[in-house]
């Protein structure tokens, strides 16, 4: 990386524009950059880093706008515009930090963004290309090109000689936290914090393992209950031995338990004989009762029956001749039958030959079935024809349909015709629109800011001028309530004088014979005074005081409302300042108007950009609708003629087909109706014919079975038939009858229930007590065996769980045992770790090792051979850091020391060397990117001048390798020996830089 040229706007210290030729210090290869305390010398370096980062380094990072110079004009632009060259490209860029600039219409000021900018010259071209203005993107590309971050930029060009001074001196922690931030170790930090992570994760595991598996062995306990003999281990989560523990407890709880199932099993057999025992017998009382009461039920029904023989013997009478009429029944129902269906024939025929045509009438059913089949078969020949009608009606329907839509599509080709021949128009206005909003938008949130302070100051007028005419108003009041005081107060004193000249008199009128006087003493009061006309006594004294007071009170009141109201005159005063309240109510007016039309405008512009929006829709809508109807009207053409074709051949046809009917379908139901008519006519003659036949034969039939079943005459028969109800129900009472006398019969003739009958009466309530008494004795022995099956059954399924989980425990330990170890080792804190140092360390002590080997090749030049850097690796005592231990080796004393014992100038030296061996370092860990340019801040003073002859022979043999370095100090010293010099003045209008020693 080279520096070229660099231009400063209102940045820092430096109000007006300052350029720095960097490509002319750098053909000097050494240049001084010096100046008066405060001047800007490190402003110029925080320049380079926020061109090329954004930021400036360290401590002095702020906000954008702490960037601006105090010095600048107030229309000034804050700027920084960096040249240089970098991995072979030649690039410019520059910084613009976020600032208040002046408004360009109206007073006060508004926030302009913070702005970045990347180009790049084209030699072929002899001209500057944009690369771009993103921040981001800015970033990316200077830091994928320098290969550094910020901080490592700040360590490595800006060598910051303070920072190098307390590397020296300062514990590994301190060095680690610095060579961290240079070399980005913070994957082997994330290394360290994943291992650890895992080690609580995976113990984590193992701790919810035993926590589940002392889980199982609690529920064992409780499923165990009382039979458990031994209580179960006191072994918390994580501790050794928890899983052998519980399987061993769990072993003892199962066998203890199936003993207790032994034992209910002997007790519920027991209970189950002497159940049975007492359910046998309460079998044999129930059954005995029940056979008694069977004998009695049966003694009680045969006298029920012979109550009832009469009525029985009259329904078997009538049973017999209902039997006999039962043989004329077929006959009866045949010829009722056949009435009905002659007579319903007979209907049928003659309204089907009403609605035939005169020409049918008389005629037999063989002719109207003739006729019927001749029109079938002219139907038949019309279902062609039909099909032509139908299609030619589909013909002209599709005909319609074609017209309607050529004049739609014609209507909507000339309105979208129409509609867009006016979008430029159209979508000019919609722009002019939007851009009207946006600016009015723009302009309202100016005047909003505006307004709220201008009726503030509106309000304070109004107010200033109300309390003008109270002020005039109070002080009146107060004027008045002060003479009023006063002449209270000259009452009451005159009052008071009257009253003292009278006081003799009010005295005596006090005074009674015997008693003394009150001035004199004497008890004899031979002449005393006597009240003249006008006399004041006490009373009269008290009120004219009481309304003095009263008044002096009142004056008090309005003095203090004027001091309030002049007080309160004087805020709004100076709120309101001096003008007019008609004029600053006029320009309120006349800015909440403005305001009011800005925002009116403004809140148009959502509706504007959706117009605009839904018009654009409309247009592309329009477009291809115009489209589409345009490739319509090109297929309706060949569409219209071949129907046109078909439509011609089809009537041709049908004109032939229809005959004198209107059409083929009238010609069609004509044929149809008749058909059916002859039909329906020719079915009803035939069948009112079979049916008079039907009638005449069911009529002979009835005749003869009457006379073989016994009867006169075929009504008698029917008069003794029943119908199927009175049928069943006859049945019925007979079959009750018999069935009841044959069931008491039998009941009476069974010897168990004779035997019973002789027996004594049954108790089944005392043999159903003792039989639940013995249920009851057997639940509960039931009940003992099951919860003891269960509890063994929950114990068999509690052990095989715990046994599943100590199983799964086991690799989950080890995993534990494996990760704690590599945890416990990356972190330094495992006995196999004998050095204590963490995995982060580790990686930076190797750095470390790298940056001393580097810095010694110039600290033995700057100190004449005598010193060497090396890295010490020893252990740290109190749990500090170990591996980032910093020595050196004195060649005159041959003994090796900690750094920290260096003299100011020593030490001053070593950090230098210090810096530029970690710059050639981070250099190559950055990608062997090639620094051209650095700075060095600080620190010669501290040097005697054989050493510093030395120092500048190691500086300016950087040149060799065509480096230039730039050396921020003010020590006299230095301006002497090194020529090409940048001066930074400082003034009371800015600083400015000024360019000394360098060739023309």
């Amino acid at each position: 990386m080279r520096l070229h040229r660099m231009t400063l706007t209102a940045f820092g210290p430096f109000g007006g524009v300052q350029e720095v030729d960097f490509g002319a210090l750098s053909e000097a290869g050494l240049f001084l950059l010096h100046g008066p305390t405060g001047a800007g010398k490190t402003s110029v370096l925080d320049a380079v880093c926020y061109a090329l980062y954004g930021s400036v380094p360290g401590a002095r990072q702020g906000a954008g706008a702490t960037l601006r110079s105090d010095h600048a004009a107030p229309a000034a632009r804050t700027e920084v515009v960096l040249e240089l060259t970098v991995a072979g490209r030649h690039l410019e860029v520059g910084r613009q930090p976020q600032w208040m600039r002046p408004k360009k219409r109206g007073t006060g000021t508004t926030m302009e963004k913070a702005q970045s900018w990347l180009r790049e010259y084209d030699a072929s071209k002899g001209a500057w290309k944009d690369l771009s203005r993103s921040h981001q993107e800015i970033g990316e590309e200077i830091g994928q090109l320098l290969g550094m971050s910020k901080e490592q930029f700040c360590q490595v060009v800006l060598l910051p000689q303070g920072d190098f001074a307390r590397f020296l001196r300062a514990d590994a922690e301190a060095r680690g936290k610095l060579l961290g931030r240079l070399f980005d170790t913070r994957r082997f930090a994330a290394v360290e914090q994943h291992l650890a992570e895992l080690r609580r994760g995976t113990e984590a595991q193992v701790r919810s393992a035993d926590e589940r598996l002392l889980a199982a062995a609690q529920r064992m306990e409780q499923a165990a209950g009382r039979v458990a003999q031994l209580p179960l281990p006191e072994v918390a989560a994580g501790e050794p031995g928890l899983a052998e523990g519980v399987l061993t407890w769990a072993a003892c709880a199962r066998s203890a338990a199936r003993e207790a199932l032994t034992v209910a099993r002997v007790s519920q057999d027991a209970a189950q004989q002497a159940r049975d025992a007492a359910q046998q017998n309460l079998d044999g009382v129930r059954e005995t009762h029940r056979l008694q009461r069977r004998h009695a039920e049966a003694r009680e029904r045969a006298e029920r029956l012979a109550g009832r023989v009469e009525e029985h013997r009259a329904d078997q009478e009538r049973m017999e001749r209902a039997r006999k009429a039962e043989a004329v029944a077929p006959a009866l129902a045949l010829r009722s039958s056949a009435d009905t269906a002659q007579r319903r024939a007979a209907d049928e025929e003659s309204r089907a030959r009403r609605a035939l045509p005169e020409s049918f009438d008389g005629a037999e059913a063989a002719a109207l079935a003739a006729a019927a089949r001749k029109a079938h078969e002219d139907l038949g020949s019309l279902a062609s024809a039909r099909r032509a009608e139908q299609r030619l009606r589909e013909l002209g329907h599709e005909l319609a349909e074609l017209e309607q839509e050529e004049y739609t599509d014609a209507a909507a080709l000339e309105e979208a015709s129409a509609w867009l021949a006016d979008w430029d128009a159209v979508r000019h206005g919609h722009q002019s629109r939007i851009d009207e909003a946006q600016e009015a938008a723009t302009r309202a949130g100016q005047l909003e800011g505006r307004v709220g302070p201008a009726r503030e100051q509106v309000e304070a007028a109004r107010r200033r001028d109300a309390l003008g005419s109270s002020v005039t108003e109070a002080q009146e009041q107060a004027l008045a309530a002060g003479r009023r005081a006063g002449d209270a107060r000259e009452h009451w004193l005159t009052l008071k004088e009257q009253r003292l000249r009278g006081i003799a008199a009010e005295l005596a009128a006090q005074l009674a014979d015997g008693d003394p006087c009150a001035v004199c003493g004497s008890v004899e009061h031979p002449a005393p005074a006597r009240r003249g006309e006008g006399h004041i006594d006490r009373q009269a004294e008290e009120t004219a005081l009481a309304a003095y007071q009263r008044a002096d009170q009142e004056r008090a009141e309005a003095e203090s409302a004027l001091a309030s109201v002049r007080e309160a005159l004087a805020a709004a005063t100076a709120s309101a300042g001096g003008a007019p309240t008609e004029e600053l109510t006029t320009a309120l007016g006349e800015l909440e108007q403005e305001y009011a039309q800005v925002r009116a405008l403004a809140s148009t512009l959502h509706a504007a950009r959706e117009a605009y929006a839904s018009d654009e829709h409309e247009h592309d809508r329009r477009v291809a609708a115009r489209q589409d109807a345009e490739r319509r009207a090109a297929s309706r053409t060949s569409r219209r003629e071949n129907l046109a074709r078909e439509q011609a051949v089809l009537q041709e046809e049908l004109t032939q087909a229809r005959g004198s009917a209107a059409s083929v379908a009238d010609r069609t139901r004509q044929l149809e109706r008749q058909a059916q008519l002859l039909t329906e006519a020719a079915e009803a003659s035939r069948a009112a014919q079979e049916a008079a036949e039907r009638l005449k034969e069911a009529d002979g039939r009835l005749a003869e079975a009457a006379y073989r079943a016994g009867f006169d005459t075929p009504q008698s028969a029917a008069a003794a038939a029943l119908d199927a109800a009175s049928h069943r129900e006859l049945q019925r009472r007979l079959d009750a009858w018999q069935q009841e006398d044959l069931a008491v019969r039998a009941v009476l003739a069974e010897p168990d229930t004779q035997a019973a009958a002789h027996r004594p009466a049954a108790d089944p309530a005392a043999a159903e007590q003792a039989a639940q008494s013995a249920e009851q004795m057997l639940r509960r022995a039931v009940s003992a065996q099951t919860a003891a099956e269960e509890r063994c059954r929950e114990l068999d399924r509690l052990s095989r769980q715990a046994a599943a989980e100590a199983r799964q425990l086991a690799p989950l330990r080890e995993e534990y045992d494996r990760v704690a170890r590599l945890a416990t080792l990356a972190a330094g804190t495992s006995a196999d770790n004998e050095r204590k140092m963490r995995l982060e360390s580790y990686v930076l002590a190797a750095r470390l090792e790298q940056v001393a080997a580097a810095a010694t090749m110039r600290l033995q030049r700057m100190s004449a051979g005598r010193y060497t850097l090396v890295h010490s690796d020893d252990r740290a005592g109190r749990g500090a850091r170990s591996g980032l231990g910093l020595h050196v080796i004195d060649a005159w004393t041959g003994r090796e020391r900690d750094t920290a014992t260096l003299s100011g100038g020593e030490t001053f030296f070593a950090s230098l060397a210090l810096a530029l061996g970690l710059a050639d370092v981070v250099t190559d860990e950055a990608g062997g990117v090639r620094l051209d340019t650095l700075f060095i801040d600080e620190g010669f003073g501290s040097l005697d001048d054989q050493t510093l002859d030395e120092v500048l022979d190691v500086l300016d043999s950087l040149r060799e390798r065509d480096r230039s370095v730039g050396i921020v100090s003010h020590v006299a010293d230095l301006r002497r020996r090194i020529h090409a010099q940048l001066e930074v003045v400082k003034g009371r209008a800015g600083s400015v830089v000024r360019q000394r020693g360098l060739s023309a």
